[in-house]
């Protein structure tokens, strides 16, 4: 279950690539406004789970995802304003969005340690693909300087999420 939301973004990120490949690059307002829906996708998710969520470690993990994507995405519009640039909705944040409304209504059936261990799992899988992608395609896409150092400090984040993820994970267990 969790899978798919992962396998929706790899298939984004590899057909982003396919386009790149063929000259279609992605542009910094669209990198921006990619970058910005996968923080927003995982507040909402941390959002869901500090409200369902059982286990004190995966509350105060959800915790740590809200004040992390917010505090990162509150940067990047603040770049983006600086550098006067609009994100720019995109065929790629938009199924983003889709298959995260999908995910929240899926996890939202779930309750208790079922919904730990769903919540959990579905957040090693996003920040493994979100971290993939921004290693990718997002960070050697970006022209401006400004927004790839952002990008650049947003993937050690993520990739700190991914390995806090993992831990709980296995706590879990």
């Amino acid at each position: 279950m969790y899978v798919r939301i992962s396998a929706a973004i790899a298939a984004i990120c590899f057909s982003s690539g396919m386009a790149m490949a063929e000259g279609a690059k992605l542009t910094d307002p669209q990198i921006a406004h990619i970058a910005y829906t996968a923080g927003e996708i995982d507040i909402k998710a941390a959002k869901q789970a500090l409200d369902k969520a059982s286990s004190k470690d995966v509350k105060q993990f959800a915790q740590d995802m809200v004040r992390d994507h917010e505090a990162v995405n509150k940067q990047a519009l603040d770049l983006v304003k600086k550098l006067k640039v609009t994100p720019e909705d995109n065929e790629t944040s938009k199924a983003l969005s889709r298959q995260a409304a999908d995910k929240l209504a899926e996890l939202g059936k779930l309750k208790g340690a079922a919904f730990d261990k769903a919540y959990v799992a579905n957040e090693v899988a996003y920040h493994k693909t979100v971290d993939g992608a921004l290693e990718t395609q997002l960070i050697p896409s970006a022209s401006n300087s400004e927004l790839k150092g952002l990008l650049q400090t947003g993937l050690k984040i993520f990739q700190g999420h991914e390995q806090h993820a993992e831990h709980v994970a296995a706590e879990l267990k």
